[in-house]
């Protein structure tokens, strides 16, 4: 059986990624509520939380503080899982 979310990437997990993704995932498995994940630009927390998505095979929601960001996780997210449907919600408060 093939995985849902199939990771489309050519590159792997480095630096502190690899830690990063196991205690993402060891979180999520004890039910931990919240997580946060720190890092510079450019540092690839986008790609991180992309393996911990395929690894767990869970449907995410990523929230982004603005339409700039999220067209950036959205445009990211849709190259690291091609063929997967996915959108971005907009609220105005």
């Amino acid at each position: 059986m093939s995985k849902p979310f199939k990771l489309n990437s050519a590159f792997k997990p480095s630096g502190d990624q690899p830690d990063a993704i196991r205690r993402l995932e060891e979180g999520l498995e004890d039910g931990l509520a919240h997580q946060t994940l720190l890092g510079v630009t450019g540092s690839g927390k986008t790609f991180t939380i992309a393996n911990v998505i395929a690894d767990l095979q869970r449907p995410t929601m990523v929230l982004a503080p603005n339409k700039t960001l999220a067209a950036q996780l959205y445009g990211e997210m849709k190259e690291f899982f091609p063929g997967k449907r996915g959108g971005v919600f907009r609220l105005l408060l």
